[in-house]
């Protein structure tokens, strides 16, 4: 897959899945598999075409919904589907004034060629989000192409959406939020030096420094997976605030204990999956206490595989 900007997009007649993308959760997927296959059909480029940053970023920061994934993991998320470009568009202010009508005529026809734009259902764009799937319709007929929307993705009952997978997370919910994902929900950063109250406790533990805008899951103690570049392993992990030895609250740690590994690792970037919720955060009376319940911990991660499987 082509990674590339707008400006430097090649010369082709193009199929495009136009989205935010982000978390690439099953709805997203249906709707970039849709636009593969129809390439394929049709003979055109597959692009899947971006904003950076999120739109509200640059509108209203303080309204900026917090992010399931990098954009460095969204690529890779889209990479995986097979498609043969993303095109990665920058939003500032001054595209954010482009009129609906002139989005579809500067970027879909004249930059793109676009000969289908597949979206989903809902999808708002240009100029205070005037643009509908009805007015990008409208605007396909003048310009020569077509608008398919994609078919809503419903899930117990409710669509998928990266809103609704943020709420899950936040909840503490990742067993269910994975199964709209269609993978483990994660959390991205580099570690760096904390304490070294969990070496000295005897568990050593990679503090990790999250991506900006990180959606964040509820307080509380995890299994999951931690994710090293070319490695990884099972891992018991605390987000909260070490209540035991500190009463500050204003920020949120999130601490990865991995499991039967030993190695200096401060500034390596790190990739957390969170696979179950082993219990909410505690204040203890004495260290004793925090050392059983920590150990307790770590025999829960070890007692199943962590390895993400669909709900039933």
């Amino acid at each position: 897959m082509i990674e590339t900007s707008l400006d430097r997009a090649e010369p082709a007649a193009r199929t495009v899945a136009l989205g935010s993308f982000d978390g690439v959760h099953l709805g997203h997927r249906r709707v970039i598999e849709a636009a593969i296959a129809a390439a394929a059909e049709r003979g055109t480029r597959s692009s899947v075409v971006t904003f950076e940053p999120h739109p509200m970023v640059v509108l209203r920061p303080e309204l900026a919904p917090h992010e399931l994934s990098t954009p460095e993991r969204r690529s890779q998320l889209v990479a995986e589907l097979g498609p043969d470009e993303l095109i990665v568009i920058r939003f500032d202010h001054a595209f954010s004034q482009i009129e609906h009508d002139q989005f579809a005529e500067r970027v879909l026809h004249e930059a793109l060629d676009a000969r289908l734009v597949i979206v989903g259902r809902n999808y708002r764009y240009g100029h205070r989000a005037q643009g509908s799937i009805e007015t990008l319709a409208a605007s396909g007929q003048r310009l020569g192409f077509e608008v398919q929307p994609a078919p809503l993705l419903e899930l117990d009952g409710a669509p998928v959406s990266s809103s609704r997978i943020r709420d899950l997370f936040g909840a503490g919910e990742v067993e269910h939020a994975a199964r709209l994902l269609g993978r483990a929900p994660w959390l991205e950063g580099t570690i760096v030096r904390g304490d070294g109250r969990g070496r000295e406790l005897g568990f050593a533990t990679a503090n990790v420094e999250s991506a900006p805008r990180s959606a964040m899951p509820a307080i509380g103690i995890y299994a999951g997976r931690a994710h090293l570049p070319g490695e990884s392993h099972a891992a018991a992990i605390s987000v909260g605030y070490n209540p035991t030895f500190s009463d500050e609250r204003e920020r949120v740690r999130v601490e990865a204990h991995l499991l039967d590994f030993d190695r200096d690792i401060y500034g390596e970037p790190l990739r957390i999956e969170f696979m179950r919720r082993l219990r909410g955060e505690q204040r203890f009376d004495t260290i004793e206490d925090l050392v059983a319940q920590v150990h307790r911990d770590i025999d829960a991660v070890r007692a199943e595989p962590l390895v993400w499987q669909p709900l039933g």
